[in-house]
């Protein structure tokens, strides 16, 4: 095979043993790699508990990574929700797909459980078990110096060991598998890092085109705006995105009741580039190297957390920001979950919440202690033990990020019909609705919206299944990526081929779903959204969204994605997807 390695390993805990899957090619031929074949090997397990023995912790590669195709080097992390209970998924930087890649291995299947902590070792053919109980409770940061060998490190903190619902787990100590509380699923397997190393390479079918793809690639980037103009993600990261946000009207402030941050001058990218002297760096096989690390070694907010961490609880210190966003990394936390549920405590309580109460209470959720052993459920169920549902931004459990859907519809959308709850990545209409990628479409109208966010779902499904960076659409298409995924694969293949692929993918995840009864009542938006106003002014002006236009959008896209009027999978879009 050219692309694929051929070989997944499978590894069971509470056996301590491992053994190895060889699948059938034309599981790679409708799945791809990365988030496709995870989602192809979860969905016999996706109705048992997140802690079962038996649920799957996936870590998958795509046929791209450890090749020359560029943005290349990202790893999908996939399993069952402890937060939401969909399916459970991120897409994450750092070196360990390319070192899993490198070891002989399309992607590492995990079950089981283990009577104690442990580590697995992967290095090339060898496979060992070491006893972590040693590392019980240290911060990332430690369990990185300890067991780094010069390969990949993946780990949790001390906030999945105590439960909390929104723990990450943490790639080569930078990189964050956030989002859904997949920190927890490892913890329950007492499963502390994983380590892998690896010395091999990637057969590629034509190298001559794959170059020709990747200069492709490298033009189309060096003419992009949002990547490498002066204010774009290759100077700035995705901090850059503050100020537009706030220049919108769309910035969530004060847990979603405003829209606009009045410290928002003093708080984005231009003011952390000049504070704290920063360079980049970036994934595995990457040129854009959005992410920045100050002249400490202090790494930047990205732009979630750094809207979450200010505008959202109204906090005015900078620094207060990058030293939360170290907490969160170190105890192995989401921040943007963090900081929407600190937020809903905020307006719940009636309390400012200072510099260092935001330290505070992110200890004391890592540590489950004091308020933090509450609020470590993530907002929807603090909001509800409080009798204040309300208060909670979420949609399925899932807290909203740094986009107000009252300033972008397609937004609002997109974060409705997210598989595995309130997401941007899923759907980015930002591109469209802000930043004009391909065409600008009004960002006060649905119009248009659920053809654009079907279709975005569907190549970003994709995307996570070659597996890319989505950054790199700011500039390129699946035009390009389909020239390299043929060159690397010898399978030759056009972009509305890969969008294919890509719905078939997306919609495996709505089956999911369904197989946990989740329906039409899931895909709704907060109140909040549908009755307040956000800030307006300076000729902008921020309405609530009409619940009556949503709803008939939300239907648009039923039609279009192939669902009933319940938001249910049908018998008849599967079988022509070849999911039955």
């Amino acid at each position: 095979m050219f692309g694929w390695t051929g070989k997944i390993l499978a590894i069971d805990l509470t056996s301590k043993k491992y053994s190895f899957i060889y699948p059938d090619e034309n599981i790679y031929l409708k799945y791809v790699g990365g988030k496709g074949i995870a989602g192809y090997y979860l969905k016999d397990h996706i109705t048992k508990p997140w802690d079962s023995e038996s649920m799957p912790l996936l870590f998958f590669t795509g046929p791209l990574v450890n090749t020359q195709a560029p943005t290349s080097g990202r790893t999908t992390v996939m399993s069952r929700s402890p937060l939401t209970g969909t399916i459970g998924d991120t897409s994450v930087g750092g070196t360990l797909g390319s070192q899993i890649k490198k070891a002989g291995l399309d992607g590492i299947i995990i079950t089981g459980k283990s009577e104690k902590f442990i580590g697995i070792e992967i290095n090339d053919s060898s496979i060992e078990f070491i006893n972590a109980e040693p590392l019980k409770g240290l911060l990332i940061s430690d369990v990185h110096k300890k067991v780094f060998n010069g390969g990949s490190v993946a780990s949790i903190g001390p906030a999945a060991e105590n439960g909390v619902l929104f723990s990450t787990i943490s790639i080569d100590n930078h990189y964050m598998a956030g989002r859904n509380g997949l920190g927890l699923v490892m913890a329950a397997k007492n499963l502390k890092y994983i380590s892998v190393k690896g010395s091999g390479t990637t057969a590629v079918y034509d190298k001559n085109e794959l170059l020709k793809a990747r200069e492709d690639i490298f033009r189309l980037t060096a003419a992009s705006p949002a990547l490498q103009g002066e204010f774009g993600l290759a100077n700035f990261g995705t901090a850059a995105i503050y100020d537009l946000m706030h220049l919108r009207k769309m910035m969530p402030t004060d847990n979603f009741r405003k829209t606009r941050f009045e410290n928002a001058a003093n708080m984005n990218a231009w003011h952390f580039k000049q504070q704290y002297k920063t360079k980049k760096d970036g994934c595995r096989g990457c040129h854009i190297l959005c992410k920045k690390i100050g002249e400490k070694k202090d790494v930047m907010p990205e732009f979630e957390t750094l809207s979450h961490f200010s505008a959202l609880i109204e906090n005015t210190d900078a620094e207060a920001v990058v030293k939360a966003n170290k907490l969160c990394n170190d105890l192995g936390m989401d921040t943007i979950s963090a900081g929407a549920t600190i937020s809903c405590y905020k307006e719940i309580s009636g309390k400012k919440i200072s510099p260092d109460d935001l330290l505070n209470l992110l200890n004391d959720i890592g540590y489950s202690k004091n308020e933090g052993a509450a609020l470590k459920l993530g907002s929807f169920r603090y909001a509800e033990s409080k009798g204040q549902p309300h208060t909670s931004m979420t949609v399925k459990k899932l807290e909203l990020p740094g986009y107000d859907p009252r300033g972008a519809y397609g937004m609002a959308l997109a974060y409705a019909t997210s598989t595995r709850g309130a997401c941007h990545l899923r759907a980015y209409t930002i591109a469209h609705e802000i930043l004009r990628k391909p065409v600008l479409s009004d960002r006060f109208s649905f119009s248009g919206k659920a053809r654009i966010i079907k279709i975005s779902e569907d190549m970003n499904a994709m995307v996570d299944s070659l597996t890319a960076c989505k950054f790199i659409f700011f500039a390129a298409t699946l035009e390009e990526y389909a020239h390299a995924y043929s060159a690397v694969t010898g399978i030759k293949s056009s972009a509305q081929d890969l969008l294919n692929i890509g719905e078939r993918i997306y919609y495996n995840e709505w089956v999911m779903n369904a197989m946990n009864g989740f329906s039409d009542r899931d895909v709704v938006l907060p109140e909040r959204f549908f009755n307040e106003p956000g800030s307006s002014g300076e000729g902008v002006i921020i309405n609530p969204i009409s619940k009556e236009e949503f709803q008939q959008a939300k239907e648009n896209y039923y039609k279009i994605r192939g669902l009933d009027s319940n938001g249910m999978p049908t018998y008849e879009k599967q079988k022509s997807l070849g999911l039955l």
